[in-house]
């Protein structure tokens, strides 16, 4: 199912100048489209739409360990309640932590990228409130984490 995502603001990559009242589509674990929140409802007219207060953008890298939890599950889970999508492959040893990773979608990356929205690209979002706390992640476009 197609899925728009919608934000106060919507910005490609952090440092990115943001697209106020902007939106991102979101057809299976792909990026469908990017754009105004109004022009992606009018593009994709039967999508669920989404709407999240403060900022969205592109899911982050976990560069160092992964937090402490009593499994496998939790430590992954506790990264993507910071928004990451995605963990660097030194810090993910085990195999239980790396199919933990993979039941969730989380990318292990041999290296740090700079995260960006690509149209066409993996669906890694973020949605973080003005305070800088995580209040959605999105994963390969499933919804895996959202704060109450």
């Amino acid at each position: 199912m197609l899925t728009i995502h919608a934000a106060d603001e919507v910005r490609v990559g952090w440092d990115a100048e943001p697209l106020k009242d902007g939106a991102v589509a979101v057809d299976g674990n792909r990026v469908a489209a990017l754009g105004s929140l109004a022009e992606l409802a009018e593009l994709f007219p039967g999508a669920r739409v989404r709407q999240w207060p403060g900022a969205l953008g592109p899911g982050l890298v976990h560069e160092g360990p992964l937090p402490d939890a009593p499994s496998p599950r939790e430590r992954v889970h506790a990264v993507l309640k910071g928004g990451a999508v995605a963990v660097l492959e030194e810090y993910v040893t085990s195999p239980d932590l790396r199919s933990a990773a993979a039941r969730n979608d989380v990318a292990v990356l041999m290296r740090t990228r700079i995260p960006a929205i690509v149209q066409g690209g993996r669906a890694d979002l973020a949605v973080f409130d003005e305070g800088g706390a995580c209040l959605a992640t999105v994963c390969a476009g499933r919804l895996i984490h959202r704060r109450r």
